[in-house]
């Protein structure tokens, strides 16, 4: 908490958020469904565990962080293919996204499973809905962004993307 008061503060239209189409990027806390056709044994859910990487037999530890689920298929095919198996076909899915939080003057501020879709307004109803004193018009929404972590003012109807933070401010009128 202490470090997030040094972290840059923009205002929403410079929140860079990436484009509206752009791949997910996989990170620490993303669980996911790897299918290696024909090769029950390898196939199952794998969590992306904190320094970002995946542990499956055979190819040991590869790095997911960072990656979308398309260029980790083609790592898991390169390992596999280097003296495992001759042509290796490989699916990764999400299974379940990392969890954003919410906190402040919500119902029951904590943390929460994130679904496809969601804005500031979508999470604070998870969150059991404002609190009687919670701001209704914007939120502090913290996203680590290209390894740096951004803060912003955001609209309620601002898109929330796995791993966010929002705190509701208390309104003073």
């Amino acid at each position: 908490m202490a470090a997030s008061g040094c972290a840059p503060r923009y205002v929403a239209a410079e929140f860079s958020v990436g484009e509206a189409g752009a791949p997910y990027r996989l990170a620490s806390g993303d669980r996911l469904r790897i299918i290696v056709f024909g090769q029950d044994n390898l196939s199952n859910v794998y969590a992306v565990d904190g320094a970002g990487r995946i542990s499956m037999p055979l190819i040991d530890t590869i790095d997911a962080k960072g990656r979308t689920t398309q260029q980790l298929e083609r790592a898991i095919e390169a390992k596999l293919r280097g003296g495992y198996l001759r042509e290796p076909k490989v699916s990764v899915e999400i299974d379940a996204y990392r969890p954003f939080f919410v906190l402040g003057e919500v119902a029951s501020s904590g943390q929460y499973p994130y679904v496809n879709g969601m804005t500031v307004q979508t999470a604070v109803a998870i969150a059991g809905g404002f609190g009687p004193r919670g701001q209704r018009d914007y939120a502090e929404v913290t996203r680590q962004i290209d390894g740096q972590i951004v803060v912003s003012a955001v609209p309620i109807t601002y898109p929330v993307q796995p791993g966010d933070t929002i705190v509701i401010k208390e309104r003073w009128f």
